[in-house]
Formats: structure tokens, C-alpha cells, sequence
């Protein structure tokens, strides 16, 4: 009741019209009759006394409508690459998530699906549609806080102290500032798809503006109210993203400036204070209180004997219990400070509260069921997300130390049958000291390589405390945080991974045609930068104590998530959208930069009112260039072929099958397919690193949407985490190989020899699995023209000396399954297994499907179903846009169409060697066809397609694609030189290109085509000082 009181007071007090008296003069007369346009309106508000709330309330609805448009006409209406798929999935269907989950998100997303109404195909619309409603109100509340900052700094206490023109003062920043924010490339990307950091920053936005207003709210009873309302919206946004928490220490300054007179060491307990919130909530509140309730529940359930659930119910008894009682106590003793403490915390655990939908969600045993947190011990790993492990932040090793032994830590409690039983031990390295340090950033040993080359180590070099820091600011801070930053306000070079930021000696470089004609170069000619800065030494000389609060919400937003993250010196994709908080601060000085402009030309023009119109003007020209420089590259509409890729590699596969995934792009488009769009739901989709848990391997025994569940040899109770086999470590016992069925058996019946510690062993590097040949081919599943390859016994290689559990359950299945369940791969797949089965797989479609069958020749990867091949991908396959030049395709479309490109090479090759030319052409001209150059450039695909082209007679065409991707090899080639050192992945790319076409033109009897992209090619080489004696013409 008292909440609702608070938002409706507050809902009164921002739409009422100031009733103040004010001097002003008599506005002139609005013309009527024939005059009257559709721009009187705007007449009248020029012309017209206006009061600061109704212009707020205007300009800031019509700052959200702008940003609603843009959102609304540029965003994805199907579902994008990375996790969007995945979200709309788990949302449609509230399904579970990755750790540490969004089920606030969740439940959201489901609400919207029902605008849908009932259509699957428009599911992921309405779901993208709340990232694009979340980010318009976020432009909204960060248009009314710029505008309180404003006023603000005008020292202007009331709204009857502003005159008519700084409130067009303030409208112009706050225009300024939000249009800034609305057309960022960090936000505005996030903004256009189902992911969470658009709503993340929505709560943002709503709580600093909330923190704002409750500054100018003088009744205290009030403004405690509004300060428990915008605890519980923190404990919403928890269950969104945790980014919201790192605001507090900003806003606990507002709150410190308000209530006390400020002091130095009043200002650093304030901030030690909010420090301690953030941790109460991010380490006691979120974590903290499932894990007490897990000591309870093991206790009563374990000690006393109670049923499962009983310890977290009392724990739950007791919290509630300990609540209500110091809410009472301190209300009776008039404690209005402990009071407002605890009522927020209770309110914080209200909007926490979204979280049990996880819980209840994952006993309804959901196709997606990610980590599957069942019960309180589950789901307190689920939300420290401990299946990524953690990360050194303060203390740590570097990345040159190796563990001198590992220490038995927690015990891990799993639930049994009638208690929880400890099935594992957390297990922690030591290191020698003097192989640790304070503040470790260059940590993790798997990126040797990467730190090496970054800090300028030898082999074998351990780097200096110095070093490790340089690691920091130079790679961490600048290139994974500042590159970053001043995409957003200085430009970007272009989209390819990597990009650098645009600046001032790179606007006019010669380019080559690929990077400049590419979309995401966006030059902004660091006008909303310079803005920024004008806006903040502006408002640290005129209002130090609200620069302290911006300064620090920019740093919290930003650095502060750089150091906290210590983040490795690779990763899969650009991680911008982290930092769209620290992107949001700064446009606030953006938006401030029109008062600092407004006061500079009233100096010269003696009139303020024009002053701030021209500055306005003047300023605007930051947001409309980001706009037009941005609009191309974060334009998403009428792009479907995410969707189509996973249908595709779907489609790929015959009936009851099961595929095998290893990545994010390449997985959750698959999910979606089948959970929203319900497309080959008899497909089982396995991702192989869950396939390393045994509450994955559980899940592929039960039925899943129509998809039956898994045989295996071993039982669930042998793939149980911590058992023995977990990892199993190659011995060499002089085995040659070993029967992979009697291998199983051995391990099923716990085979004594075959154990060392608490680990099973691998005691040969082959694994040998019997084919009995007359049978499988009576099957019908060996296709037309491979009966004779079949083999009597599959060879399996260990590729190293590890077999790990996702690797021991596929063997299990492949035994197992005796060709009954078709099984296939992916490369993504192929790669990550620690199984070389490359000789046994036969390409269908996009997947290769494995097979009894070798392939024995050394010029083809792989073997190809032609027909089944022939059927999927030339008459099922969906390739819906790529077609059209007007779309824009980022690095992840254009690698899954290189992906499809190439598996139409494949069939087409097969064709040709089969004396099929007629049907080969057919395939490479529906390639070029359906993914021309004009729409999706060419790749390196493109280099078979010419020798294909070749191959069939139709040169005319070959020389056309070589005349166009041979010249741009060699632009890109000497590009790179000039800018760049060393031998670079593009550089290496021309290469490959050139060599290939110079070898396929030398076969076709194009000689002087063919010496010009040989003298290139050796060009290059003698550029990077690089020799060869090789004759390229003997090829």
C-alpha cells in the first residue's frame, strides 16, 4: 500500500503545471483562420510561457517517440545470432537459461509473445519488441535525468526559479543528450534484439532518474517511500542483469549531497558504504541467501531426517520472520534510517523473488533446462555460475605459473534418494608465491600466446608486476574498454572483429573497396566526443558535487566492469554491450555541453533564449551525424537467415536424428527453430561441452518434444560429476588398440585395472568398433555408390592424451546406437571432440552424418550424400535475403553463408567427380544465385567456385569472380602492410587466394591471368621478406 501511494503521489507531482507566479512577458498573438499549420503548435510553445514540467513531460515523450520509431523500423523480427535465440526460446516457453539466468526477462518475454497471437512465426518479433519498448523508456528517463542534472547545475531549486530560456536550455540538452545515447552503436545495437542489456539499461535509467527525483522531494515521508520503490526496482533488475548494482555507489553520493553537509571523509564513508550495498546485495542477498538456505537444508534434511525442501522452507520461516520483526521494531522505536533499510531490503527481495520461476520452471523438466536447477544446492551453483569457473581479481597467479598440487575444497552436495549426498569436492590450485601477485590481469594460461605477443615477452619469460599492469591499461582498459568507448563517439572503422576506433589521422586513409565500402565504418569526426568534454569541465566548474555523481557512475559503468571482469586477452566476439553503461553517462555531458555552449554565445549575442536555440542547433548535429552514419550498419530489418541457417543445418538431418553442436550461433538457432517454430522437433540437438555434465547426459535419457531418449552402456550413476570418469587420462600400456564395446564393458563393470586415483584410464590410443557390413547396408543408410567403402572396423584416434566425459558419452551412443539413430556433426563440433572422426563422416546437407564408410581420398576433406545433399539444399534449404544488396550482413551472417557457400562447393565437387557437370553447374549457379556478390561479397569459397567454373566450361564466369576477388586480395594485402607488422589473418587470407587462383588459372590454360596473380602473390612475399624457390607454375 505504501508503494502504491509513493508512484501515485509521484504520478501527480510530474504531470501537475507549476502554479507558481512568474514574470514574464505577455506572449504576441498566435495567428488564426488561414495562418493556422501543423506547426502552431510549436509556435505557441516558443511563443508561450512555458513551465519546466510540461516541457519535460513534452520534450521527453517526444524523445521517446523518436527512439521508439528508430528502434521499432531498424530492429531484427526474427531471432539474431548469439544468445537473442536462446532468450526468445526460454521465454516463449519459460524454459532455464545459462547461469545465472533472467527470469524477470523471462516472464517479461513471455507476455509479450502473446501479441503473437498464436502465429510462431511472429513470436521472436513481439520478444525483440520489448528490448525495443525497454530501450525507447530508457531514452525517456535518461532525458528527464539529463534535464535535472541541468537544472541542477542552473541552481535552480524550484521550477518557478527557471526562466523561459534556460527551460529551452535544458530541453536542448536534454534532446541532445538522449538523441546522443539513442543513436550509439553499443546501445543501439543491444536495443534492436531480445537480449537483456536493453532492459538491463532501462533499470538503469529508471533508478538514476528515480534517485533524481527523489532529490527534489522535500517531504521525507515521501521521499522514503520512493526510495523503498526504487530498492524494489533494483530487485527487479536482478532479475534481468546484475550490471544495475554497480549505479549505487553514484546514487549513494546524491544521497550523501542531499543529507549532509559534504566533508572528505564524508565523501569516502559514503562511498565505502555503497560499497557495502553492492556487495550486500551482489554477494549476500543474490548468492548468499540460497546458499544459507543450502546449509539449512542439509541439516534438516540430512541431520534430521526431515523431507527434502524442509531446511530451505524454516530458513525462508526465519528470514520472513526476522523482517517483519525489525520493520516493527524499528517503526515503534522511530528508527526512520533502519526502517527505510530494512523495508528496502524486503522490497529488493520481492523483485529477487522472479528467481523461483527457475527453480519451478526446471522440475517441469523443460527441453531447455540448462544446468538444471532442481533443488536449492543446484540452483545456488546455477547463480554463481561456477561452471565457468571463476577469475583472480585482487590476488592470483600469472599466467606462467602452474599449480605445485590441488587443495580439496567444499564438498559438493547432489541430491539423492531420500538426502543430499556428496558426490564431489571443489578442488583449488596452489601456486609458489612468487608465481602469484596482487591484482593478477595477465592470469589465464590457456592464452600464453596472446599475453606474449601483447606485452613483448621470449618464451619462458614471467612478466614483471609492470608488465602485468601495461597488460591491463593496454589491452584491458584500452583495447577491450576505450576501442570501445570511442566507437561510440569517435567512430568505428569497420565491423570486422578486431576494429579499431576512428580517428582523426584515419578519416581520409586510402582504403581498400572491402573496408570502404563497409557499413559499420562510421565516422562521427569526434563531435559527440568533444561534446562530451565541453559538457563535463563544464559541469566541473559549475556544479563539482553532480560532476562527482556523473564522474563516478562513468566509471563504475565502465573501468570499474573492465578491472571486476579481468577479462582474457580473447574473446569469441566484441564485448561492447557490457559497457553501454558507461556510453549512458557520458551523453549525459553530451546533453550538459548545450548550457556550456548556451552561456558561451550569450556572451556574444546578449540574448540567452537565442543563445539556446543556436546551441541546441548547434549540438544536434552529434546525434543527426549518428544517425546517419549508424543507420545503415544497426539496420536489421527484413534479415532472416540466423533462422534459416538453423532450420537449415536442421534440415540437414533425416528423421529421429541426433547432431552434435559446439557452439553458441551454431546451437541456440537450432533451439529456437524447434521450441518457438516447433521446425524438426524429432531432432535432438547436443551441445558437447553440457555434454561434459552428467545433468546433460540425465537429460538425453528422457524424451524431449519428439525426439526419443538415448541409449548407453554405462548408467547415469557412472557419468555422475566426480565419479571416475569425469576425465580419463591416456596410459600407454602397449596397447595398439582396443575394442571400444568390450572398453565400455569394463568400464561398466568397474574393471579394477583400468583404474589410477580416482580416475579411469584410456589404455590404448584407438579405439576399434566392429561393422558388420551385410547388415548395415541392408539398413538402407549407406548412400548410393559407398557400399564399397564401407569398412569392417572403424579406427577412432584419441587426438591427445584426454578423453573427457562429452567424449566417453559419444562413444557410448555411437556403440550403443548400432546404426539405428542417425548421428551427426558439425564443424564446430568436429573440432572440439577429442576424437579424430573426419575419415567417417559424410556430408548431408550443412552436417556431416557419420558413418561406416573411409573416406580414402586425399584431395577431398570428406566424402558427400549427393543426392540426399542434391534434395536438402537445393529444394528445402531456406536462404530468404541473401539475395538483397540493400541488406547489411555483420561478420556472423557473413560467416554462416561462407559456411553454406562452401557446402554447395562440396556437393558440386562431388558432382564433378561423379562426370555430373551438368548438375554441378546447376549447383554453382544457384549459389551464386541465391548469395551473390552484390548482397554477400565474396570469400574464400569463392576460390572453388572458379576452379568449379572452370572445371564445367563455364569460363566467362570464373574469370569474371577471379577479375574480383584477385585485385581485392591484393588491396587488402597491401593495406595490411602499410599498416600493419608481421604476416596478419587478412594478409594470410590474400595469399591463399592468390596462390589458389594462379594454380587453378596455370591448369585451365589461362597463363597470363595466371602470372599476374602470381607476381603478386610473390609480390607479397617479398614485402614480408619472405622467400620461396617454389615454381608456382608446376602446380
Amino acid at each position: 500500500m505504501l508503494r502504491s501511494q509513493g508512484v501515485k503521489r509521484e504520478i501527480i507531482h510530474l504531470t501537475k503545471v507549476s502554479r507558481a507566479p512568474r514574470q514574464a512577458q505577455k506572449p504576441p498573438s498566435i495567428p488564426k483562420g488561414p495562418h493556422y499549420s501543423l506547426f502552431s503548435p510549436f509556435k505557441i510553445l516558443i511563443y508561450s510561457n512555458m513551465s519546466f514540467q510540461k516541457s519535460n513531460n513534452i520534450f521527453g515523450w517526444a524523445a521517446f517517440g523518436i527512439a521508439l520509431i528508430t528502434y521499432w523500423l531498424t530492429f531484427e523480427e526474427t531471432a539474431s545470432y548469439w544468445d537473442c535465440g536462446e532468450f526468445i526460446a526460454v521465454a516463449y516457453k519459460l524454459e532455464v537459461s545459462h547461469p545465472p539466468g533472467a527470469p524477470l526477462f523471462m516472464l517479461l518475454g513471455r507476455m509479450f509473445s502473446f501479441l503473437a497471437m498464436g502465429d510462431v512465426t511472429k513470436v521472436s518479433y513481439w520478444i525483440n519488441f520489448l528490448s525495443v519498448l525497454g530501450s525507447a523508456f530508457t531514452i525517456l528517463f535518461l532525458f528527464w535525468s539529463i534535464t535535472l542534472f541541468g537544472r541542477k547545475m542552473m541552481g535552480a531549486k524550484n521550477d518557478s526559479d527557471l526562466t523561459d530560456a534556460q527551460i529551452w536550455t535544458l530541453m536542448g540538452a536534454g534532446l541532445v543528450g538522449s538523441l546522443a545515447y539513442t543513436f550509439s552503436d553499443s546501445f543501439w545495437f543491444s536495443a534492436v534484439e531480445a537480449e537483456v542489456y536493453a532492459m538491463s539499461s532501462f533499470f538503469t535509467a529508471f533508478v538514476v532518474w528515480g534517485v533524481l527525483k527523489w532529490d527534489v522531494i522535500k517531504d521525507d515521508a515521501t521521499a522514503n517511500r520512493w526510495l523503498i520503490f526504487i530498492a524494489y526496482v533494483v530487485g527487479l533488475s536482478i532479475g534481468i542483469h546484475m550490471l544495475n548494482l554497480v549505479t549505487i555507489p553514484a546514487l549513494g553520493l546524491i544521497y550523501y549531497f542531499k543529507k549532509y553537509k559534504p566533508t572528505q571523509w564524508g565523501i569516502i564513508a559514503t562511498l565505502g558504504v555503497s560499497g557495502a550495498l553492492v556487495l550486500f546485495i551482489n554477494d549476500l542477498i543474490v548468492p548468499g541467501l540460497p546458499s544459507l538456505a543450502g546449509w539449512f537444508e542439509i541439516f534438516f534434511v540430512n541431520n534430521l531426517g526431515l523431507p527434502f525442501g524442509s531446511g530451505a522452507i524454516v530458513f525462508i520461516a526465519l528470514l520472513v520472520g526476522a523482517l517483519v520483526y525489525g520493520i516493527r521494531y524499528s517503526h515503534q522505536q522511530d528508527k526512520p534510517v533502519l526502517n527505510t533499510f530494512l523495508l528496502s531490503t524486503a522490497f529488493i527481495l520481492i523483485g529477487y523473488g522472479s528467481y523461483a520461476t527457475i527453480v519451478i520452471r526446471s522440475n517441469f523438466d523443460t527441453p531447455i533446462n540448462e544446468n538444471a536447477p532442481k533443488d536449492i544446492m543446484s540452483f545456488v551453483r546455477y547463480l554463481k555460475r561456477e561452471q565457468y569457473g571463476s577469475r583472480p581479481l585482487l590476488y592470483g597467479p600469472l599466467f606462467t605459473a602452474s599449480p605445485i598440487e590441488y587443495k580439496e575444497g567444499a564438498a559438493v552436495y547432489t541430491k539423492g534418494k531420500d538426502k543430499y549426498e556428496i558426490t564431489d569436492h571443489k578442488t583449488e590450485p596452489v601456486y609458489e608465491p612468487n608465481q602469484q601477485t596482487i591484482l593478477p590481469r595477465a592470469w589465464n594460461s590457456d592464452y600464453k600466446k596472446s599475453y606474449q605477443d601483447i606485452i613483448g615477452l621470449r618464451e619462458g619469460e614471467k612478466p614483471t608486476f609492470g608488465q602485468n599492469l601495461y597488460f591491463m591499461f593496454r589491452h584491458q582498459i584500452g583495447h577491450m574498454y576505450m576501442r570501445y568507448f570511442m566507437w561510440n563517439f569517435a567512430g568505428r572503422e569497420s565491423d570486422v572483429q578486431g576494429a579499431d576506433w576512428l580517428s582523426p589521422k584515419n578519416w581520409f586513409e586510402q582504403l581498400p573497396a572491402e573496408l570502404a565500402e563497409n557499413k559499420a565504418r562510421n565516422n562521427f569526426f569526434m563531435i559527440p566526443f568533444i561534446l562530451g568534454l565541453i559538457g563535463m569541465f563544464y559541469q566541473f566548474m559549475k556544479d563539482t558535487k553532480n560532476f562527482a555523481v556523473v564522474g563516478l557512475l562513468f566509471v563504475m559503468t565502465g573501468v570499474a566492469i573492465v578491472v571486476y571482469l579481468n577479462s582474457p586477452p580473447e574473446e569469441p566476439r566484441e564485448r561492447d554491450y557490457i559497457y553501454a553503461g558507461s556510453t549512458y553517462a557520458f551523453t549525459f555531458w553530451i546533453g550538459l555541453a548545450v548550457i556550456a555552449i548556451a552561456d558561451a554565445l550569450n556572451g556574444f549575442l546578449k540574448n540567452y533564449k537565442t543563445s539556446s536555440v543556436l546551441a541546441t542547433l548547434l549540438a544536434l548535429s552529434a546525434p543527426a551525424l549518428m544517425a546517419a552514419q549508424g543507420w545503415d550498419d544497426h539496420n536489421r530489418s527484413d534479415r532472416y537467415f540466423s533462422v534459416d541457417s538453423g532450420k537449415n543445418y536442421l534440415s540437414s538431418c533425416d528423421p529421429n536424428a541426433v547432431i552434435f553442436t559446439g557452439g553458441d550461433n551454431d546451437t541456440f538457432m537450432l533451439w529456437y527453430a524447434q521450441e518457438v517454430e516447433e521446425h524438426r522437433a524429432d531432432v535432438r540437438v547436443v551441445v558437447l561441452s553440457y555434454y561434459n555434465t552428467d545433468w546433460y547426459i540425465e537429460q538425453s535419457m528422457q524424451k524431449h518434444n519428439k525426439s526419443e531418449p538415448f541409449k548407453y552402456t554405462l548408467s547415469l550413476e557412472q557419468y555422475r560429476q566426480g565419479g571416475y570418469n569425469d576425465v580419463l587420462y591416456y596410459q600407454d600400456m602397449k596397447i595398439p588398440s582396443i575394442d571400444l564395446k568390450e572398453y565400455l564393458e569394463l568400464l561398466k563393470r568397474n574393471y579394477p585395472q583400468l583404474r589410477y586415483d580416482r580416475v579411469n584410464l584410456v589404455p590404448s590410443k584407438i579405439f576399434t568398433l566392429n561393422i558388420n557390413k551385410e547388415e548395415v547396408i541392408n539398413k538402407g543408410i549407406i548412400p548410393a555408390g559407398m557400399d564399397s567403402l564401407v569398412v569392417d572396423q572403424m579406427r577412432i584416434r584419441l587426438k591427445g592424451s584426454v578423453l573427457e566425459k562429452k567424449d566417453l558419452a559419444f562413444l557410448d551412443m555411437l556403440a550403443t546406437n548400432n546404426w539405428e539413430r542417425p548421428m551427426y556433426v558439425n564443424n564446430t563440433s568436429l573440432a572440439q571432440l577429442n576424437l579424430d572422426i573426419r575419415p567417417y563422416v559424410v556430408q548431408e546437407g550443412n552436417a556431416y552424418r557419420i558413418l561406416p564408410v573411409r573416406n580414402t581420398r586425399k584431395d577431398r576433406e570428406n566424402l558427400v550424400n549427393v543426392e540426399s545433399s542434391y534434395q536438402k539444399m537445393i529444394k528445402t534449404f531456406s536462404y530468404r535475403g541473401l539475395d538483397n544488396p540493400a541488406l547489411y550482413y555483420n561478420e556472423d551472417y557473413k560467416g554462416f553463408v561462407q559456411n553454406q557457400r562452401g557446402s554447395l562447393n562440396s556437393l558440386a565437387e562431388a558432382m564433378v567427380d561423379r562426370g555430373d557437370s551438368a548438375r554441378a553447374k546447376e549447383v554453382v549457379m544457384f549459389s551464386l544465385n541465391k548469395m551473390p556478390d552484390a548482397a554477400v561479397p565474396y570469400d574464400l569459397t569463392a576460390v572453388s567456385q572458379v576452379e568449379l567454373l572452370l572445371q564445367i566450361g563455364e569460363k566467362e564466369k570464373a574469370l569474371e569472380i577471379a577479375e574480383k576477388i584477385g585485385p581485392r586480395s591484393i588491396e587488402m594485402a597491401d593495406y595490411q602492410m602499410r599498416k600493419y607488422s608481421g604476416i596478419t589473418m587478412e594478409i594470410q587470407k590474400a595469399l591463399y587466394v592468390l596462390g589458389e587462383l594462379q594454380r587453378a588459372l596455370y591448369e585451365h590454360g589461362e597463363t597470363e591471368k595466371a602470372k599476374k596473380y602470381e607476381d603478386a602473390y610473390q609480390g607479397i612475399l617479398e614485402r614480408l621478406q619472405v622467400t620461396t624457390g617454389e615454381d608456382r607454375r608446376n602446380f
